[in-house]
């Protein structure tokens, strides 16, 4: 196996990527370290997408992949872009799983995602050892014109150091997206904890037909005055 060395580029993947306000937010207290700050609401992610073929991806080949996390405070990327916490992060691919564990990504085994177009809907589908745990139901429009360019930061930790990862991404979005369904069908696991509300309230999420991203494009130790900054200490 060739050597996995960053940063790993990413071009036209299929990507449902969206935020939402959990049921229980005293259990996301629970996933996120002490030197971090949620948001008031709690607010969690997740982003289910897949590589379908090997030429989409410098040395990863073709997989699929689902994470999961929180939203924290004082980090932001951008006025609209907060820094984001792992949480669960499954994929199908073992040499990408060895890879983001480098910097520290909570992976988990046995993971796969199966994102399935039908007319106006999308279903996005993630599985452990082949059994369905997350099932997420999407009205979507044709592919349109409209790209979404960012940076995204993700924390995570090495050892006793966390940790930032900037990911730079571009995305073609979907004319329209509508979730009108997130299914969490395993009480007795601990993403479970992520569950949203109801009625569903989704803060933001879309649809990507073609999403390019490089993982990571930068990867540096949060500082203590940083970790103050972020909590108002």
């Amino acid at each position: 196996m060739t050597d996995l060395l960053p940063p790993q580029l990413v071009i036209d993947s299929q990507m449902l990527y969206f935020g939402w306000v959990p049921k229980d937010p005293q259990a996301v207290d629970c996933l996120i370290p002490a030197e971090l700050k949620p948001f008031d609401d709690r607010r969690v992610f997740i982003n289910q997408y897949v590589v379908d073929r090997e030429e989409q991806s410098s040395h990863l080949g073709a997989y699929s992949l689902t994470y999961l996390g929180a939203d924290v405070t004082g980090l932001d990327v951008s006025d609209y872009v907060p820094a984001r916490w792992w949480t669960h992060y499954w994929s199908s691919s073992e040499p990408m799983s060895e890879y983001a564990a480098q910097s520290g990504v909570p992976i988990r085994p046995n993971g796969s995602t199966v994102l399935e177009v039908a007319g106006d809907n999308l279903f996005a589908t993630t599985l452990i050892a082949n059994k369905p745990i997350i099932r997420t139901t999407v009205e979507i429009g044709r592919e349109g014109n409209d790209y979404i360019r960012s940076h995204l930061r993700y924390i995570t930790r090495v050892g006793p150091t966390l940790f930032s990862g900037r990911y730079p991404a571009i995305g073609r979005c979907a004319e329209r997206v509508r979730i009108t369904k997130l299914e969490f069908l395993d009480k007795s696991h601990d993403v479970y904890a992520l569950a949203p509300k109801d009625p569903l309230e989704v803060i933001w999420g879309f649809y990507f037909t073609k999403a390019a991203f490089c993982y990571p494009g930068g990867f540096e130790p949060l500082t203590d005055n940083e970790l103050r900054s972020a909590v108002g200490g």
